[in-house]
């Protein structure tokens, strides 16, 4: 469906849990972290009526995201049942990989077509540091095993944040994708919840890392995704370099995309907090035709723009910014 602002909108995330196996600093504090309750999640078969309602609006891509959308049961369940919805063409997952390698067989026998593995260094320590956990060798074995499926497009998201992820860590990230076909995108920290603590490199920092070491990035001007991100090709790499830079590189007036939170608010821009509880509707015993008018009211209402580091608040007195952390908005 075409927005106000003349986007077209064929992209939903889709949040399953606010749940997560790793505290990442960015994301979650390291302890008092309270989770919804299960009443309050999206169940299975309301994501699945919602997906309905989207395609029938011309959404036909899907991202399943949390949270750590593995540590929900049957996922592989949920993305077969999308896959089959006419009009679904898509369907991706965002994973910290901790679980992987017990259930890459189910969710690409599910019909997974894409998986982007966050993983921001390969250096333990920094890791431990990043996660607070001491898990990086079960996500380096859950991308090997991921690697193992051809037909699978495998994907790393990369937050470099500095101070935790040195110019070394970063290339070292980078060279994942020289001999093996994973393409290593780089994604600008959000001012979001904690995020607001932190500082992250920016697109043009790390392509000037890059450079220096490898030569120059050639963009690469094939689809590989489905949203912003832009991919760069570098001389004997087999995979692509990819950057998503909300902050230093706006990409507003492309942006394909909305959010559907774990609880069923479906959110049009990650800055504002307002939202459409579609939850809420659904338990109401709205119909099917009136979901779809309400989702479609919705979007229309998606922001021009957002304004990270430009405004304090907003413009409009009747929006507020958002405050939840990013686990909890399914950013």
């Amino acid at each position: 469906m075409i927005d106000e602002y003349g986007r077209g909108i064929d992209y939903i995330r889709i949040s399953v849990t606010d749940r997560c196996n790793l505290r990442c600093v960015y994301c979650m504090p390291k302890e008092g972290v309270d989770f919804l309750p299960h009443s309050k999640i999206l169940t299975y078969e309301e994501i699945i009526r919602l997906c309905k309602c989207f395609a029938a609006l011309g959404i036909h891509k899907v991202k399943i995201t949390g949270g750590e959308p593995l540590v929900r049961k049957d996922l592989p369940y949920l993305i077969k049942q999308i896959k089959e919805i006419p009009g679904i063409e898509n369907v991706t997952i965002t994973t910290n990989g901790i679980l992987l390698v017990e259930q890459i067989e189910d969710l690409v026998n599910a019909g997974v077509d894409s998986m982007n593995i966050s993983l921001d260094t390969l250096d333990r320590e920094q890791f431990r540091e990043v996660t607070r956990f001491d898990l990086l060798d079960k996500v380096v074995a859950g991308l090997k095993e991921a690697l193992k499926y051809p037909d699978l497009t495998v994907k790393i998201n990369c937050v470099p944040i500095c101070q935790k992820n040195e110019e070394e860590a970063v290339l070292s990230m980078v060279a994942l994708a020289k001999d093996t076909n994973v393409h290593v995108r780089f994604i600008e920290l959000m001012p979001i919840g904690l995020g607001k603590e932190l500082s992250g490199y920016t697109e043009d920092s790390i392509k000037n890392m890059i450079e220096q070491r490898y030569g120059k990035l050639t963009l690469y001007r094939k689809t590989l995704g489905n949203g912003p991100c832009s991919y760069y090709s570098l001389e004997g790499f087999q995979g692509k370099i990819g950057f998503i830079s909300a902050m230093s590189h706006k990409f507003c007036d492309t942006c394909n995309r909305v959010r559907l939170t774990s609880d069923g608010c479906l959110k049009n821009c990650l800055q504002y907090s307002v939202g459409t509880d579609l939850k809420q509707r659904m338990e109401q015993g709205i119909s099917d035709e009136e979901l779809r008018e309400v989702i479609q009211s919705s979007i229309m209402k998606k922001p021009k723009a957002h304004q990270f580091g430009e405004i304090e608040e907003p413009d409009n007195n009747e929006v507020s910014l958002e405050e939840r952390r990013m686990s909890q908005i399914g950013g």
